[in-house]
């Protein structure tokens, strides 16, 4: 009865797999199951101490207050510095509106520039709540898929034959969850030159990674003047700053765009959190030591993990240039039995793992490459030591 009167929009929406899985893992460990979780794509360390304090003081100054539906002017002031500081980009505080995450900013995107069967082009892997939130706008995903062997990263040529007039978005990821790729200043001009034939595409650029890069330098696809007014840019506190809890993303884009947005925002959520956005202003202008710490954790941590992997029979696996995931090629195993079960895809190897190995990863079916596995390395280096561990002796197992 109650599926009946549900939306339909609603009944074909998917559940988050990462958050499904964390949900599992958390069951489980109720349970008192020992279980090791590297499913979810969160930050393990702690907001930094002067966030925390601006915070703070924003409560006992009394920032208890609705707030402008599209952020405080002086946080608006603070992304626009960042935006121009970190990235070369001129956005004023017209262009830029506050959201309850960079998940929100997309959301709010989408529902403002989509109508009834526009396409949408997806790089495949890609993150989960993409295809999603094309899909309650009304909109059609159009997926290409991407390899190990060219970096994960779609091609000119792949866009070209996919991009037609119906398109109204691309996706754009860089750094990527969950690959950890990242795209060269040369690719992005590349793909801005295909998409600048057709003037009513925008491509929105999913940048909240951006902070937690090893090698190169991120490059924004908004950088090249001919595309800038077809471009917007999302970010975010959650994954640079340890914030994910804050709930403070923010979009750039062409003035129109934010009005969009802020009006519809205004119907929906309103304004943004007043407390997160004082904090968010501590971690835009502040001391940037914490994220240069926390970066080079992450990039320890990426070392130990790849290292390991490694040693793993049947993982194929290159070394992520960002973001705090891995994603191992694992079709080698597919096929494999044990105790009367088989390995058929990468669903049934998580669940695998999950029981046998006591760890909780995330299907590469989710992100749209059935050959993969996403596991998130934002933990301990004991902890990812005693993962794979159990992980190598899981597979041994398979016959």
């Amino acid at each position: 009865m109650s599926k009946t009167i549900l939306s339909d929009k609603i009944n074909a929406l998917e559940n988050s797999p990462t958050i499904g899985m964390a949900q599992k893992s958390r069951e489980l460990q109720a349970q008192g199951i020992d279980i090791i979780s590297l499913s979810v794509g969160e930050p393990d360390f702690d907001t930094p101490e002067h966030i925390k304090e601006a915070g703070i003081k924003a409560i006992k100054e009394n920032y208890s207050h609705y707030t402008p539906v599209a952020g405080y002017k002086v946080l608006l002031e603070a992304i626009s510095l960042k935006l121009k500081r970190d990235n070369d980009l001129d956005y004023n505080t017209n262009q830029i509106v506050v959201s309850c995450g960079a998940k929100h900013s997309l959301y709010n995107i989408f529902q403002c520039i989509i109508n009834p069967n526009d396409e949408v082009i997806i790089p495949c892997p890609y993150w989960v709540s993409y295809s999603e939130i094309v899909k309650l706008a009304g909109g059609v995903p159009v997926f290409v898929e991407t390899g190990m062997e060219d970096g994960f990263k779609i091609t000119p040529s792949q866009l070209k034959e996919k991009i037609n007039d119906k398109t109204k978005a691309l996706f754009l990821n860089s750094p990527s969850n969950p690959t950890g790729s990242i795209y060269s200043k040369q690719e992005l001009e590349e793909i801005a030159k295909v998409v600048a034939d057709y003037p009513n595409c925008m491509i929105v650029s999913d940048e909240i990674y951006e902070y937690i890069t090893y090698e190169g330098t991120h490059e924004s696809i908004a950088q090249f003047d001919f595309i800038k007014d077809q471009v917007v840019v999302v970010n975010g506190m959650s994954k640079g700053y340890a914030m994910t809890g804050w709930r403070i993303g923010y979009m750039a884009g062409p003035e129109w765009l934010a009005k969009a947005v802020s009006k519809l925002q205004s119907q929906l959520t309103s304004g943004v959190t007043s407390i997160a956005q004082m904090a968010s202003i501590a971690g835009l202008t502040g001391t940037d030591e914490p994220i240069v710490k926390m970066r080079n954790k992450f990039k320890e941590r990426r070392d130990l993990a790849v290292k390991l992997m490694k040693e793993i029979p049947g993982f194929e696996i290159e070394t992520p240039k960002a973001a705090f995931y891995l994603f191992p090629k694992v079709n080698q195993l597919f096929g494999k039995t044990y105790e009367d079960k088989t390995i058929n895809n990468a669903t049934d190897f998580s669940l695998f793992l999950l029981e046998h190995a006591r760890v909780a990863t995330v299907t590469g079916e989710a992100f749209g490459a059935p050959d993969y596995i996403r596991l998130s390395y934002a933990t301990s280096n004991e902890m990812i030591e005693e993962a794979l561990k159990r992980i190598k002796e899981a597979v041994a197992l398979l016959k």
